[in-house]
């Protein structure tokens, strides 16, 4: 067996059969249904045929731009039973960002999801007729396609062309399978780009491989009873590798289509496991602290004991595989029958395992009160160009304010000159997609990885991240500041939605702020202050200074020089379309001080309202 991707449906369909495989609600209040392992091998098997009927061969690429679907993974595994490559694309890709990648990627082939993609590959097919063989959109929800369009079909014709593939085209996929090597190119995945143009990551199968391999081996509490809810898009490096983990190990996944769903959706399916951000487990904390603030003096006083109960044992004895004293574990158990069971219930998982979590920094009093509460958020660190996983949480001895321990089989090093965080190993991409002047910038002469992120170990070897290279930023007084490290604490306060920080070159540290609207509005509305604009509500000094005012209460530790001293609300989020933020929600700094060099000047300048 070459490869494992390519065999690892037809081996579990034979090992679970009519057990399931994953199962899917395309919409609100639906049903929720579920496909077997043997049936997800035959969708595999009729996918891969029609890959073949459509003329794609061996090295092909095709190009994937869906919301969440099954679909996904049935057309991906079919194109590894052909050797051929999938190129995932954000769902929410502008024309431009489509057309680069398609392009840069040379796919022939188009997947998409419904009436929202389908014109990102109907223009691309328009410019350029003669690359593109045929368009697929997986979801026919009474859509009607372009009068000129003679080149894309809808997935049940495409199931058709595959059922009726001849016996000679089965027996060419199955050869196409043989001759399958650890060296073929599994996913060509483009960077978000915070600075420059994406760059396509080569990822093999025995990349996957020995990703699948490592967790497997250090990942021993995931069981085939487990439910993992595919919410991160499967465009996302982190949602591809674990939804391939969890196949692989027998795990079933429920499909999260529409990721604005998450909060009635993970109630219908009460996952055990789930990838996430760390900007969903904010806003379930700043909704649990809300409630706190709600309740009454002695319920407050229930919940302040109930979380030192469960900090005290979670944190100070199962952290380090110590035996819980028996009248800790006695009143743990109280604690979590009248509160944490009843808040684990109110999230949506009522049976947690644990809740992968990476992508961006976590604070460390958030990562704390999930794991008191018995919620094991499993903090950790990885990129497209390493698979997904450097680090994270080992099972004991984890250290929050760390992104863990390194991958066993990973070489994981500091850069002296730089603080620049180098790594070297199987899981680690061959290289950029046909751009050798990238590769050559970001892999050294001993043939580590240069990640664009700085950090330290801990005395245990435990890997802190402290910003990204490209990010740190002096102030005109000297002073270099991590931007990322009071964004992320900034998080925590249920009045704030995202940060940007400023301050390059500048006297003082600024941000810029866009509120968390409702509890704004909230707010203003007792201080009898007019909500029905939000441009005049952000630009209200009181509503500044009210803002301010809970920053000042997050920074009471920081630095003076790191210390945001003035800020801007604005009356909108940072927007994907406009290329201020990626795919993945991180902040494009240039772009963000480029669009808003009229508010920055503003927060530096004599006008500003607060003194």
């Amino acid at each position: 067996m070459a490869n494992k991707l390519v065999e690892i449906i037809p081996h579990n369909a034979k090992r679970f059969g009519e057990r399931e495989a994953y199962r899917f609600c395309w919409r609100k209040d639906g049903e929720w249904l579920s496909t077997s392992w043997r049936e997800f091998s035959l969708q595999v098997d009729v996918a891969a045929k029609a890959l073949a009927m459509l003329g794609l061969i061996e090295k092909d690429r095709i190009a994937i731009c869906s919301p969440n679907t099954p679909q996904i993974l049935i057309t991906e595994f079919g194109a590894f039973k052909n050797r051929i490559s999938a190129i995932p694309v954000y769902s929410s890709s502008s024309q431009g960002q489509f057309d680069f990648v398609v392009e840069n990627g040379g796919a022939s082939l188009l997947f998409v999801g419904d009436r929202h993609q389908y014109p990102l590959a109907y223009n691309f097919w328009k410019n350029h007729p003669d690359k593109i063989k045929r368009i697929i959109i997986f979801k026919n929800d009474g859509m009607e396609l372009n009068p000129d369009d003679n080149v894309s079909i809808f997935w049940d014709d495409f199931v058709r062309l595959g059922m009726s593939a001849p016996e000679d085209v089965a027996q060419e996929v199955e050869l196409r399978k043989e001759r399958a090597l650890p060296d073929d190119m599994a996913t060509l995945i483009y960077t978000s780009g915070t600075t420059g143009e994406p760059k396509g990551v080569v990822i093999t199968h025995g990349n996957y491989d020995a990703c699948i391999e490592k967790h497997i081996k250090l990942l021993h509490s995931v069981n085939t009873s487990d439910l993992s809810l595919a919410f991160l898009p499967m465009s996302h490096i982190l949602e591809k590798a674990w939804s391939f983990f969890c196949l692989t190990k027998g795990v079933a996944i429920a499909v999260n289509y529409d990721p604005r769903m998450i909060q009635d959706n993970i109630h219908d399916v009460h996952p055990n496991l789930m990838c996430a951000v760390p900007r969903f487990w904010e806003k379930v904390y700043a909704g649990v602290k809300e409630k706190i603030a709600a309740m009454g003096g002695i319920q407050r006083m229930m919940v302040k004991r109930a979380l030192a109960v469960g900090k005290k044992r979670n944190l100070t004895y199962v952290r380090t595989a110590r035996n819980v004293p028996w009248l800790l574990e006695k009143e743990y158990r109280f604690w979590d029958r009248r509160i944490f069971s009843k808040l684990k219930h109110a999230i949506g998982i009522p049976d947690p395992n644990f809740f992968p979590t990476a992508g961006a920094p976590l604070s460390d009093r958030i990562c704390e009160f999930f794991r008191s509460v018995g919620i094991d958020i499993i903090i950790g660190y990885g990129l497209s160009e390493t698979t997904a996983t450097v680090t994270f949480f080992p099972e004991y001895d984890y250290e929050i304010g760390t992104v863990g321990l390194p991958l066993p089989g990973l070489e994981v090093k500091i850069d002296p000159e730089n603080d620049e965080i180098l790594v070297k190993g199987p899981t680690v991409t061959p290289g950029y997609y046909e751009n050798p002047e990238a590769n050559a910038q970001a892999f050294t002469e001993d043939g580590f990885f240069r990640t664009g992120d700085a950090g330290y170990f801990t005395p245990t070897g435990q890997l802190v991240l402290t910003e990204r290279v490209k990010d740190l930023f002096k102030t005109s007084n000297g002073k270099y500041v991590a931007p990322q490290m009071m964004e992320s604490r900034l998080a925590e306060n249920k009045y704030i939605d995202e940060v940007a920080v400023i301050g390059d070159r500048r006297k003082f540290v600024t941000a810029l702020v866009v509120p968390n609207f409702p509890q704004l509005k909230r707010w203003a509305e007792k201080e009898g202050i007019d909500t029905d604009d939000s441009e005049q509500l952000v630009r209200n000094p009181k509503a500044i200074a009210f803002v301010m005012s809970e920053i000042e209460k997050l920074q009471k530790d920081v630095a003076g020089y790191e210390k945001i001293k003035r800020i801007c609300l604005l009356p909108h989020h940072f927007a994907i379309m406009h290329g201020e933020v990626t795919n993945t929600m991180k902040v494009r700094r240039p772009v963000v001080a480029k669009r808003y060099a009229r508010e920055i000047e503003w927060m530096y300048s004599d006008e500003y309202p607060l003194k």
